[in-house]
């Protein structure tokens, strides 16, 4: 199983600080799939105003994650090196349970199609083994 620290990620994808949601990718094939995760600290920037009584990690951040998951395994093949993944669509998302601080996000994509510079993932995040968010994700390689 091939993991990448934080600085193997930052040589894949383009995101830095606040926006680079994954901690740390357990395993990935390039052009198939990633897994990835994100450790959910009370300290986040969001938390301050997301919700400031009850702390909910916004729901479309879990997609940017899912969506950097899934742009390690596309990005990490060698053709694809020093580029971009642009969101190209979100299809079916479900959130099904919030995502709160002290929580690890496992966050997976799982590559479907790919055509040209077009990709499109099955991605889903899980807390404690419980689905929090799940979608079809595609992407635009610039």
């Amino acid at each position: 199983m091939p993991k990448l620290n934080i600085e193997e990620i930052e040589a894949i994808l383009p995101h830095r600080y606040p926006f680079l949601l994954l901690d740390s990718v357990e395993d990935y094939t390039p052009g198939e799939f990633a897994v990835a995760k994100k450790c959910v600290s009370a300290n986040e920037p969001f938390f301050q105003g997301h919700f400031p009584k009850f702390k909910v990690m916004p729901g479309v951040l879990v997609v940017e994650a899912l969506a950097q998951t899934g742009a390690v395994a596309l990005l990490s093949l060698p053709e694809h090196k020093g580029k971009i993944a642009l969101f190209g669509g979100i299809k079916n998302c479900k959130f099904k349970t919030p995502v709160r601080p002290g929580d690890t996000l496992e966050l997976s994509c799982r590559l479907t199609n790919r055509k040209g510079p077009i990709g499109i993932g099955e991605a889903e995040a899980k807390v404690n083994g419980k689905t929090a968010v799940k979608a079809e994700l595609s992407f635009a390689i610039m």
